[in-house]
């Protein structure tokens, strides 16, 4: 009897699905198919189907016009792949769009335990603004985690793309992550985001302020030439799980103090 749990089948099962996602448009983060046009669900009753799914968090079923549809969320697929699939995340990462790029970078940090947000936008009310030709910010992904802020640029930039214009790109996210230190008011705005009333946010201070540029293609120079991380989304994971050993290459920014006012609600 064939083994539905076993690592050769689920591994079928996941390249059955990264093809079937291949030929989908890359800016849809959520498809439904009809469980007929998966081939490796087709032979399961309603009980081995849902307790199959239950091990997993990219895919479910949902009742829709008289018949059970399977829905894929794309970038929990994605994120989860990494164990099954002997394919770089680079490739994988191709099925999704510039937003469902960024949304990824979140995912990974998410199963990282990191707090997470999206596309942070800011006014800078500072004189900085004068220094930078530049009034508005935005930052694409932030994610925190004890004591360290990772403020993310998102690139999917191709192998063609310049160094020097991979090194602009990250000089400019340290920029914004002075713009954040020159305006309080603005950064406790994100903590609250991030963390709401923390009554504990003591234990998050000194807060260290990280610039990262996250690409889709490997980079063969790991830190730009102001010692800003570049990371390609292959090794994000492990980036995550061990920068902590080498903060000491990397620039970042100290915040000693953070007001989280009721009023922000």
């Amino acid at each position: 009897m064939l083994d539905r749990f076993s690592p050769s089948y689920i591994k079928r099962f996941f390249y059955e699905i990264y093809k079937i996602l291949r030929a989908t448009d890359n800016e849809v983060s959520e498809i439904w198919y009809e469980i007929s046009e998966i081939k490796n669900l087709r032979e399961f009753n309603n009980y081995e189907l849902s307790e199959f799914l239950d091990n997993f968090g990219f895919i479910e079923k949902k009742r829709g016009n008289y018949i059970d549809y399977i829905i894929i969320n794309k970038i929990k697929f994605v994120a989860e792949s990494i164990k099954y699939l002997d394919i770089e995340l680079k490739k994988i990462s191709e099925l999704l769009d510039f937003s469902g790029f960024e949304a990824l970078i979140q995912e990974i940090l998410v199963r990282n335990e990191y707090k997470s947000i999206k596309n942070f936008r800011f006014t800078d009310k500072s004189n900085l603004k004068s220094k930078t030709g530049q009034k508005k910010y935005e930052i694409d992904v932030v994610g925190i985690y004890g004591k360290y802020l990772l403020l993310i640029d998102a690139k999917q930039w191709k192998r063609k793309d310049s160094f020097s214009s991979i090194n602009k790109a990250a000089n400019l996210q340290y920029q914004r992550v002075i713009a954040l230190k020159e305006n309080p008011d603005v950064f406790s705005r994100l903590i609250y985001k991030l963390l709401g009333i923390d009554p504990f946010i003591k234990k998050h201070l000194p807060l260290k302020l990280i610039p990262i540029m996250v690409t889709i293609e490997e980079n063969a120079i790991r830190l730009n030439n102001n010692q800003i991380p570049l990371v390609s989304i292959g090794i994000l994971n492990e980036f995550l799980q061990e920068f902590q050993i080498y903060l000491h290459y990397y620039k970042f920014i100290e915040i000693k103090k953070v007001n989280i006012q009721k009023q922000l609600i």
